[in-house]
């Protein structure tokens, strides 16, 4: 049998009136989606064969769980905005080397620390730099 025998004979099957709808696999599953499910499993299980506690508790501890990752997640996202924003300031007044892109750099003394993109940026001769483009940093000689 050729491929394309296979893959013809697939065609005409999804082609057919079935009620399956495409699921989209790149969501992932929100606490309001595990929520729903377990409210749907509670309201439609048998009554004659009820799922036992320990199921539900069980459920119930995977749900903790998740809520505290996602804590977590969120603190570890704050953790690293405030760790960027102070190594951002202790750069201020000091002379850095930037690399601008694969054959560019640039030198000056950081001015201001701009935190208006979500991410903080120095100022550097007037212009925003990230901190990833930090190549080098020099204390600024007394004038």
């Amino acid at each position: 049998m050729s491929t394309t025998a296979i893959s013809s004979s697939v065609a005409s099957t999804n082609t057919g009136t079935s009620n399956v709808s495409a699921v989209n696999f790149s969501k992932s599953l929100t606490q309001q989606d595990f929520l729903s499910l377990l409210v749907k499993q509670m309201t439609s299980q048998d009554p004659m064969n009820p799922q036992s506690n320990t199921d539900f508790a069980a459920q119930m501890a995977q749900f903790s769980a998740l809520q505290t990752s996602q804590s977590t997640e969120s603190n570890i996202t704050k953790l690293v905005s405030s760790q960027q924003a102070t190594q951002a300031n202790s750069l201020l007044g000091q002379t850095v080397v930037l690399q601008v892109d694969k054959t560019t750099t640039a030198q000056g003394v950081v001015s201001a620390v701009d935190l208006s993109a979500g991410t903080p940026q120095l100022v550097v001769n007037g212009t925003n730099y990230d901190l990833s483009q930090v190549i080098t940093v020099t204390p600024t000689p007394i004038q």
